[in-house]
């Protein structure tokens, strides 16, 4: 009886050490098997991380060729050392023919007159001037004009201080302005205005605040001159905008027609009574025959119309 208690014990004492190695068995593995799986997750979450970066760091490089963050609203070639915005000051500056804008020793923006022309090979380049004397291209007569300005020593005298252009190529004859061809230039002088500032208008080439002047001309018989003049007039006065217009403004109506219409140096030159070089309204209205209380000034109402509605 003893033994046989006796070896009940010992199978009872048998089976718990037993049990107990099992279950530390299955305690010691799950907590390797547990730390296995959260290692393959890691790496997985870190690749993952990697190449997001990797990514994030390539495109950043392509869309900078030096990897540098620069804030959309600066342009790189506007930036100077210490990151402030650089503008030019001769961005806002307007010089006239024959001379370009340059910073003086005081960061001051100048105008000088430009220091070399193109050098031109095309015959076609070449421009007559009102001494009649044949120039190599526009550049070098509105050049020699700027040193007359400055007294320059290149200047070859006085009366260049007001040379400009008479037409495209070469120098040569052109007959005679008949009295009865001057006489009857006005009304085609009026007429052709009128026709180019429509044909514009047609082409949607006509600037918009010059619209609403060429709708009234076509509804109105009695302001179509007097809408193309002052068109044409407002269009003419460049920089600065002193309402006259100089024999070079006239350059854009002068040159181009010379070669056809024989009377429109003649009759320019008409215009300016007073033979100061200018052109003023007075004397505009007066060469095209119109009334003087028909046509305005109204240059400065188109602008500032034309800003309001922009």
């Amino acid at each position: 009886l003893f033994l046989g208690t006796n070896m009940r014990f010992h199978i009872l004492v048998g089976t718990l050490i037993l049990a107990l190695l099992i279950c530390d068995g299955f305690a010691s593995e799950k907590p390797r098997k547990h730390k296995k799986v959260r290692k393959i997750k890691k790496s997985v979450a870190e690749a993952d991380l990697q190449e997001n970066v990797s990514n994030t760091v390539d495109s950043s490089v392509e869309s900078s060729p030096e990897a540098e963050v620069v804030p959309p609203e600066i342009d790189d070639q506007d930036v100077i050392d210490n990151r402030v915005p650089y503008i030019d000051p001769c961005v806002t500056v307007h010089c006239g023919a024959g001379r370009v804008c340059e910073i003086d020793e005081d960061d001051e923006p100048m105008c000088v007159c430009i220091p070399d022309c193109p050098i031109e090979v095309e015959p076609r380049r070449k421009v007559c001037s009102n001494h009649n004397e044949t120039w190599e291209s526009d550049c070098s007569v509105y050049q020699h004009r700027c040193w007359c300005d400055v007294g320059d020593d290149r200047c070859k005298g006085d009366r260049y201080k007001h040379v400009h252009i008479e037409y495209y190529g070469e120098c040569r004859d052109m007959p005679d302005c008949t009295k009865d061809e001057m006489s009857d230039f006005p009304r085609r002088m009026r007429d052709w205005l009128f026709n180019i500032m429509r044909d514009l208008a047609d082409r949607q080439e006509l600037p918009e605040r010059y619209i609403k002047l060429e709708k009234e001309a076509e509804l109105n018989h009695t302001r179509r001159w007097a809408n193309a003049a002052i068109w044409k007039w407002c269009d003419l006065d460049g920089h600065p905008h002193d309402r006259t217009v100089s024999r070079h403004e006239l350059f854009p109506i002068r040159a181009p027609l010379m070669a056809l219409e024989h009377c429109i140096a003649p009759f320019l030159d008409g215009c300016d009574a007073d033979n100061n070089h200018r052109i003023s309204l007075k004397e505009w209205v007066t060469c095209l025959e119109l009334e003087e209380d028909v046509l305005e000034d109204k240059c400065e109402d188109l602008e500032n119309a034309y800003a309001t509605n922009i």
